[in-house]
């Protein structure tokens, strides 16, 4: 997804500017399908107390990872997925085949139905991606299918992905939430509208939503796979910090996320709740607009890059959460290049670059953030720090929706971001934020333009061979690296407080909640 976020402590990971209605416009909506069941009332219920609400429940609509994480892999589930080594393993499909550089055929499972008891096979799959790519559906998710020409059905269990051109990092697509396959009679219902009961093929059915303040899923009962070992799910909306904590202390609830670096003694030291840290593959980092004055000068973004201490700002702002990072994605996505190296700190060649550049005296600037404590406490340590070149930064903070139109529209200067890699493939990383043709709301905020970089990036995605796509990709970020049009920060840890009781949740590196074996004592 572009999930591109502006807010790294709520996993919100934006891709595109396109108003989103959905939530605005439900009532509080509920669907009691056959498959839900009667079981639930009275058997193990999950509650999980979270920031903010889903903008909508219809993944082809969907611009944050807060919002997929409530459907996929519980409602809807694709073709295939990633397992907790990050490779990709057979799910809806059996198997799969590239027939040739365009070419890719999926053998699908036999033993399936949706949640309304619609079989699931190639035509379902078809109607999935025929509503995504079609252009009066206006899926602002279709974008990342862009490259599918054709979705072609040869049998009942066999389904082709025809492409306009050869794309390798096809699988890491449709192990996203994007891929995932809604039931026809869905699409029937809905057609180009914003689903607001969705129904797919996972363990979990849909039950209820009631915008702003909770969204709950039941058992599928009639689960193809290894069923879910609670009952019910509750997604409940907390935006105060604290009272999701207190939650769990009181048993209110049993998850709470994102958890603040504030807090994570306080959870740490409790006798109810332990702290859940894991990797993830996005990053956070300062950006700056390349067609502003003086950013425009690549001396200037090097000068700034050289005068931002970097170790003190991951300590001090972020209490050690999250590593320092050297590329603008994490170590677990393909491609990444361990090799590569940051600016270092280093005061006297800052100011020698600014010189060079004709801001002996510095210059005044600002900088863009939305309103969280870590991003805000960021800014100000960045504005402190640069005072050391002569450089007087303003801080801005706006609220998160108004904080991501400006930078898409490029109405900045400086700003901090951040980037989670839904897929795992240094592809979706590289082409949304560094590639001409994703410049503005679809990634790429610095409006950078490089045209070496363009045919690198394109180069690797038609590219078969994993060690010439990782080649291709290292020398796309040295040159990225060098035109500076970011500084990174760090990479992006997911954090959550966990009650002692639960068993079996984890945080995938794309930031999605996984509680399919999650058990409650």
């Amino acid at each position: 997804m572009k999930f591109k976020s502006g807010i790294g402590k709520s996993f919100l990971v934006l891709l595109t500017a396109v108003a989103i209605t959905g939530c605005s416009s439900n009532q509080s909506v509920g669907t009691k399908s056959n498959n839900s069941s009667n079981e639930s009332k009275g058997g193990s219920t999950l509650v999980i107390a979270r920031l903010s609400d889903a903008e909508n429940l219809d993944q082809q609509f969907m611009s944050t990872i807060n919002a997929a994480s409530v459907t996929h892999h519980k409602i809807y589930e694709g073709l295939v997925q990633r397992d907790k080594n990050n490779e990709i393993q057979p799910m809806l499909a059996e198997k799969w085949n590239r027939i040739n550089e365009t070419t890719w055929e999926f053998n699908l499972r036999h033993d399936v139905q949706f949640h309304d008891g619609t079989p699931f096979n190639a035509e379902a799959v078809k109607k999935t991606f025929d509503r995504l790519l079609d252009p009066k559906v206006a899926s602002p998710r279709a974008v990342v299918f862009k490259m599918v020409n054709q979705v072609k059905v040869v049998d009942e269990y066999t389904v082709q992905f025809i492409l306009k051109e050869p794309f390798s990092p096809l699988l890491s697509i449709l192990a996203n939430h994007e891929g995932g396959i809604i039931s026809p009679k869905t699409i029937n219902k809905y057609g180009k509208d914003i689903i607001q009961e969705p129904n797919g093929t996972g363990p979990f059915v849909f039950d209820s939503w009631s915008p702003g303040q909770e969204i709950t899923l039941v058992k599928n009962k009639n689960y193809w796979g290894d069923k879910p070992k609670v009952d019910k799910v509750i997604f409940k909306v907390v935006p105060e910090d604290s009272t999701r904590i207190s939650m769990i202390e009181t048993g209110e609830a049993q998850i709470a996320e994102p958890l603040p670096v504030a807090v994570m003694d306080q959870v740490e030291s409790s006798t109810a709740m332990d702290v859940y840290r894991s990797e993830g593959f996005g990053t956070e980092y300062i950006g700056f607009n390349v067609n502003k004055k003086p950013f425009n000068d690549v001396r200037v973004r090097k000068a700034i890059a050289h005068a931002v201490e970097m170790d003190s700002i991951i300590k001090g702002v972020f209490n050690n959460v999250g590593k320092k990072a050297n590329s603008a994605m994490g170590s677990k996505v393909f491609g990444y290049d361990a090799e590569l190296k940051a600016y270092d700190y280093n005061l006297k060649e800052a100011k020698k670059l600014l010189k060079e550049a004709g801001y002996a005296n510095g210059f005044d600037a600002t900088i863009l953030t939305m309103d969280s404590k870590e991003r805000v406490n960021l800014a100000e340590v960045i504005q402190s720090q640069l005072k050391g070149i002569g450089i007087n930064l303003k801080v801005q903070v706006m609220e998160y929706g108004s904080f991501v139109e400006r930078v898409n529209k490029g109405q900045s200067q400086m700003f901090i971001i951040s980037w989670r890699n839904a897929t795992g493939d240094a592809d979706y990383n590289q082409y949304n934020l560094f590639h001409t043709d994703s410049r503005g709301a679809a990634g790429n905020t610095f409006f950078y333009s490089n045209q070496k970089v363009d045919d690198l990036i394109n180069a690797a995605r038609k590219e078969t061979e994993e060690e010439k796509r990782k080649e291709l990709y290292a020398e796309a970020q040295e040159i990225e690296m060098s035109d500076a049009p970011y500084i990174p920060v760090r990479v992006i840890e997911n954090v959550a407080a966990v009650s002692k009781d639960v068993k079996g949740f984890s945080i995938s590196p794309s930031g999605y909640l996984e509680i399919n074996d999650v058990s409650i004592k």
